[in-house]
């Protein structure tokens, strides 16, 4: 789940009360870029920059949507890029430029990492419920294999992703329970691997050895990607952060965290945007801005453009979700990440008749889905899921839908019928987490029209894990001006904002 907090307080405050910002007052710079424990491919290259610095005499331009005057103590530093949202998305972001390009960034966020959706998500890298020929397949294609070489790297490297990233290929296991569900699944199949992907479609009794805690029966089937991998998103973010920190010493990189963004600040002769103003900072941008604030960029957008010309609705909203964690759990064993059917289908806002997903209406009138997902992390907890509802930005935890996802599971797993969810309430975490949703079902990516400096990263809705790289890849090509390696053209801001 892409993610990132701009205006959600971290659930557990006291967690961070510090403020990682660096010191910018650097000076110009020569140093050999170093790829260990950061997984870069990218040739080691001397550097030259002007790295970031503080502005103390520079007078102020126009402010696009805060009139308040800017106080004194406001800290006035300059980066080549900034990004807003410090999820999955913005750090991936960040760290694209950095082993990219000699660009400095810095990242942005009112809360801290992994405090929204990325923290909340059961970490697939899966291809098996996207279709061959739509616009995300080349792009979740990419992304996927960007995960992959970072993997690899890593690996040559003599590091262990299992322990950096929880990276495990698992396979996946996409489970059908019915005639019609068996028949669409032989289909996808059939479609996967005529696009090159190595798939198979296991029968009730084939399925039965790969997941013998699995309930089946005759009608039962799935399609099996052995390549399919998973991650810890925790791990993953804390091996994002420890790398793009390396690039502080060098004064290349910057952490402003509990920093709300307050407001654009356009140049009085340009109107171009070249700076926001945080609660503590002013920070100037010489290249580019980018939005990565998951399903709070439509809010932050309107609030930030407010007082501009220019007219921006970015439909993002948020799409809430819960997983349940089950601790201890040893005499329950799972092979691989499983997905039934009915998932792929939550995309839609209406769960649809004839698929077996569970659909209701919750107590306040709110469409409410849930599938079962299931996967075990790298500490040997179970991963059940999935809920989604539109519940606006609340993302209180709510027992009638853990009720409801340990239900399903268990209509699927009998073993879990033989225990009552109660008999882990003291060895059980619930993870709840915003979803950025866009109608359409495509992130949003790339430059905001009538702001060329300005860009856009939200939209991943339940696939920021998987989706990440390959954004980083994208919109750093933008902003850099290298050749795109996937096409951009249907993520684009323009028509669909």
């Amino acid at each position: 789940m892409a993610s990132a907090s701009t205006f959600l307080s971290h659930p557990n405050p006291q967690a961070n009360d510090v403020v990682s910002s660096a010191i910018c007052q650097f000076k110009s710079c020569s140093f050999a870029s170093q790829s260990t424990l950061f997984g870069s491919k990218f040739a080691s290259k001397s550097l030259s920059l002007h790295t970031a610095t503080t502005r103390p005499g520079r007078p102020e331009p126009a402010c696009a949507s805060d009139s308040e005057p800017i106080s004194a103590s406001h800290s006035h530093q300059t980066f080549d890029v900034l990004i807003i949202g410090a999820g999955i998305i913005g750090l991936t972001i960040a760290r694209q430029f950095l082993i990219g390009s000699d660009l400095s960034v810095a990242v942005i966020d009112k809360s801290v990492p992994c405090s929204g959706a990325t923290g909340a998500g059961q970490g697939y890298i899966w291809m098996a419920h996207k279709t061959p020929g739509s616009d995300l397949w080349d792009f979740g294609l990419r992304s996927q294999r960007l995960w992959e070489d970072l993997t690899e790297s890593l690996s040559e490297q003599g590091l262990d992703p299992l322990q950096l990233l929880g990276w495990k290929k698992t396979g996946s296991l996409l489970v059908g329970r019915t005639p019609e569900e068996s028949d669409m699944l032989k289909g996808r199949v059939r479609l996967l691997c005529e696009a090159g992907l190595r798939a198979e479609y296991l029968s009730a009794i084939d399925l039965l050895v790969k997941e013998p805690e699995l309930m089946v029966d005759k009608d039962t089937g799935a399609a099996f990607l052995p390549d399919d991998c998973q991650l810890d998103a925790r791990r993953a973010v804390e091996f994002l952060e420890k790398g793009n920190k390396r690039y502080s010493s060098k004064g290349r990189y910057a952490e402003f965290y509990n920093d709300p963004v307050k407001s654009l600040l356009r140049s009085g002769g340009s109107g171009e945007v070249e700076a926001i103003k945080t609660s503590r900072n002013i920070l100037y941008a010489k290249k580019a801005i980018v939005v990565a604030a998951g399903c709070w960029s439509g809010s932050l957008m309107c609030d930030l453009l407010r007082e501009s010309e220019v007219v921006l609705d970015v439909p993002v909203k948020p799409r809430k979700g819960h997983l349940l964690v089950l601790e201890n759990f040893n005499s329950f064993q799972l092979n691989h990440g499983l997905m039934e059917v009915g998932y792929v289908d939550h995309q839609t806002a209406i769960p649809l008749p004839n698929i077996s997903t569970s659909g209701l209406l919750d107590h306040d009138g709110q469409t409410l889905s849930v599938s079962m997902t299931a996967t075990m992390d790298t500490a040997g907890n179970i991963v059940l899921g999935s809920s989604r509802q539109f519940a606006g930005f609340c993302s209180e935890l709510e027992e009638s839908i853990i009720s409801r996802i340990w239900d399903r599971a268990g209509e699927f797993f009998p073993k879990l019928r033989e225990k009552s969810l109660s008999d882990f309430s003291k060895s059980r975490e619930v993870r709840v987490g915003l979803r950025p949703y866009m109608p359409d079902g495509k992130p949003v990516i790339g430059p905001v029209p009538g702001l060329a400096n300005v860009f856009l990263a939200t939209g991943h809705e339940g696939g920021g894990l998987s989706m990440a790289l390959g954004t980083a890849e994208m919109l750093a090509d933008m902003v850099i001006g290298n050749p795109e390696k996937v096409n951009s053209a249907p993520f684009a801001v323009h028509g669909r904002c």
